[in-house]
């Protein structure tokens, strides 16, 4: 009966029930978008992160990274095929990534630079890394002598595609030598730093260069990226396995550019979020006070006819549950038509702390959310709801009833 005479009250007076609504849809779309936005920064940092360098984790010897030896050497890994084997069989893992790092000198026959090698499987991991974005060149593949170089270590060389680039260092028996190698590839990651230093050649130039058959670390990409137990899964089948390994995930292995940044952005976002709320709930408050304000004569002969306060109360509660599920459910669809027309495109963002390029954010509106934003809706609705009336059905009968 409540509920019947709720709606009937909602009907009576288009105009003000419209505002109520669309206040609340506007606070809950607001809400639901801004959401979006943050995951879509997040997923952007993540996606940039592991397609771009660290894949989704990789292995090392235990305490590898945590540890600087005289011969690092002596802790690579020497039984990659057998890792490779297990690794194949882990219905989580889709590429497995060898790698070696090493500290080299860099020169085209005038200008000398220090550099930081990568020896890597260019044609798979072309497959992978596709936020490695080129900006003259290609990705390496098959070729037997060819190198890539970071944006500002071709700068600092002066080097264009096609060019000699010879690399200078010492074997893991305290040796020189080099091998001279042409440039395919120029590309940025946009972390200044990695840029600024970085360079790839194919795994087996690098092992001839060190003089080594071993695999310093094997870089893994996954196939649901969206499931973070799947790391989880695959380093427990990792050190049962081999009790020697450790499998580092790549929010720890990049946790200065990365982790630190989305924990940083997610304090700030929460707080903005706050702000947001806050607003949210003093309009939808504002409104409905002005609502129930407007009613004061029809609620003053309730009053008179004979209903009680909490009678009153409870069609006024009634009609802000009413107004609350249809103010946040209309707030949801324009959320998901804005996003799907105007925002389609995605934000284009400046580049942000730490990195030196722009991208694009895309608003991922998230379904495990929807009801979380629907109830705050329903529940800042109510609240107005009751503080406005509250107020208003304490007043004297008399009073309401002189009310214009």
């Amino acid at each position: 009966m409540i509920i019947k005479m709720a709606l009937r009250n909602l009907k009576r007076n288009h105009r003000r029930s419209f505002a109520i609504i669309l206040t609340i849809a506007l606070g809950v779309g607001a809400l639901f978008l801004y959401h979006g936005f943050n995951t879509g920064i997040m997923n952007q940092y993540k996606f940039n992160t592991i397609r771009s360098r660290f894949g989704h984790g990789q292995i090392n010897e235990k305490n590898y990274r945590l540890k600087v030896y005289e011969k690092p050497w002596d802790h690579w890994i020497d039984n990659f095929t057998s890792i490779e084997k297990v690794l194949k069989n882990d219905p989580h893992v889709n590429f497995i990534f060898p790698r070696i790092e090493f500290y080299a000198m860099l020169t085209n026959g005038k200008i000398n630079v220090a550099g930081r090698g990568q020896g890597i499987d260019g044609i798979s991991e072309g497959k992978f890394f596709s936020a490695l974005n080129f900006i003259e060149g290609k990705n390496l593949s098959d070729e037997d002598n060819g190198v890539i170089l970071g944006a500002g270590l071709a700068r600092s060389l002066d080097v264009k595609i096609g060019d000699r680039v010879t690399v200078l260092t010492n074997t893991i028996f305290g040796s020189l030598n080099a091998a001279d190698l042409q440039l395919v590839g120029i590309f940025h990651t946009g972390v200044k730093e990695f840029d600024d230093a970085s360079f790839r050649l194919p795994l087996k130039q690098a092992q001839t260069l060190l003089d080594t058959q071993k695999i310093e670390t094997i870089a893994l990409g996954l196939k649901d990226e969206s499931d973070d137990k799947s790391w989880d899964e695959v380093k427990s089948v990792i050190e049962s396995n081999f009790l020697n390994l450790e499998a580092t995930p790549f929010a720890v292995l990049d946790e200065v550019y990365y982790q630190h940044a989305v924990d940083f952005l997610w304090a700030q976002f929460g707080a903005i979020r706050l702000i947001i709320l806050v607003i949210v709930i003093l309009g939808i408050f504002n409104t409905i006070s002005t609502a129930i304000l407007e009613r004061k004569q029809e609620i003053g002969n309730l009053r008179a006819n004979g209903e009680s306060k909490k009678d009153v109360m409870k069609l006024l509660l009634a009609e802000g549950l009413i107004a609350g599920i249809f103010g946040s459910l209309l707030g949801i669809i324009l959320s998901y038509l804005l996003n799907a027309t105007l925002l389609r495109q995605g934000i284009l963002m400046p580049p942000s702390p730490g990195i030196t390029r722009q991208f694009h954010v895309f608003v991922e509106l998230q379904a495990s959310y929807l009801m979380v934003t629907v109830l705050l809706g329903i529940a800042c609705t109510m609240l107005g709801t009751y503080f406005a009336g509250r107020k208003v059905v304490q007043t004297q009968i008399g009073e309401l009833l002189r009310s214009l």
